[in-house]
């Protein structure tokens, strides 16, 4: 078991989504950086898309209330076990009565993530509703009784792993392995969509050119940015219709909203583009109040992007099986 000793808000339990209910009007939530929650899960020998605990807010504590393998992967926050250190992206132990704490974010190089997940030996067993144990606030269910965690709350673990392997070694994050910024700023590839040539040249090239402004609006449903105003070529009224995350909507008052991980499976405004999918783990980690760039970009380099993602993972888990083996030998 796990006790959340903190009383920080928003940490939710998440795993890789609610894949395949957008047609029964549910959104898919899930982690908002899958590629970390996938590598922790790696790290402890776990299914990768087993249940993490996804922490948005800082500081944050658990007790462990038995011993357990762990990783802390996404954002550096400068995790200590008791007194000790504990390095990001790596593979550690924790006895029973111990108690983990996760401090701010640090900034890594050029990178600066804002969500740490918390992986567990055999993964946090919650309830699965409609396939995934992530988190739906907006329709309470799934996670926790489908809330945010709260002080005093208590999480089991699931069944470990034959194929669990020794603690003590760690992984490359994918900030500092697959980099992508622009004039400074972390970058998002994004496809022009459907409404895309309704917007003015000048919009487009202040779409392409400029930073935008994660504001304090944003959240697990979708970003808010702030910068200059798109302005369309003529009005544009459409009926409300599907969306997936990574869509980008322009409501009338030009400032671009980023549907995220919670947000509704239906909507009205006109899309500009759309985040490409191996760029939404970027995406989540952009912290509030922080600026982004968009890059443009097409289908087949879409494509070839997803690869290095599923590439880097391929590596990832190629060593983690490297790892298990040769302390198996030893």
């Amino acid at each position: 078991m796990i006790e959340i000793l903190s009383s920080s808000a928003l940490a939710t339990v998440q795993d890789l989504g609610r894949l395949g209910a957008l047609r029964w009007g549910v959104g898919t939530s899930g982690a908002m950086d899958p590629l970390a929650l996938a590598a922790g899960n790696l790290l402890l020998g776990n299914d990768e898309g087993a249940a993490g605990i996804e922490v948005p807010v800082f500081p944050f504590e658990v007790r462990f209330d038995a011993d357990c393998a762990f990783a802390v992967t996404g954002a550096d926050c400068m995790a200590r076990l008791d007194d000790a250190s504990v390095l990001p992206w790596w593979a550690c132990e924790a006895n029973a009565g111990q108690v983990l704490r996760l401090g701010v974010p640090r900034q890594d190089g050029t990178w600066r993530a804002c969500r740490a997940y918390l992986c567990v030996a055999g993964g946090i067993d919650v309830p699965e509703v409609l396939g995934s144990r992530s988190t739906q606030m907006r329709g309470a269910f799934g996670g926790l009784e489908g809330r945010a965690l709260q002080r005093g709350d208590r999480l089991g673990q699931g069944k470990v792993c034959d194929s669990a392997h020794p603690v003590g070694f760690g992984l490359v994050p994918p900030g500092l392995a697959l980099p992508l910024q622009a004039d400074g700023h972390p970058a998002v590839r994004v496809l022009p969509a459907a409404e895309y040539d309704c917007y003015t040249e000048a919009s487009h090239a202040a779409f392409w050119s400029q930073p935008w402004k994660v504001t304090s609006q944003s959240d697990r449903y979708g970003y808010r940015l702030a910068g200059t105003p798109l302005e369309s070529v003529r009005p544009v009224e459409m009926r409300s219709h599907g969306i997936v995350p990574g869509v980008i909507q322009v409501p009338a008052s030009g400032q671009p909203i980023i549907q995220m991980c919670d947000a509704q499976p239906s909507g009205g405004y006109p899309k500009i583009g759309t985040v490409i999918e191996a760029d939404r783990w970027r995406l989540g980690q952009i912290p509030i109040g922080s600026q982004i760039r968009f890059i443009e970009t097409t289908w087949d380099e879409a494509v070839d992007a997803l690869e290095q993602n599923r590439h880097w993972l391929g590596e990832a888990r190629r060593w983690v099986g490297l790892h298990g083996s040769s302390r198996a030998r030893t």
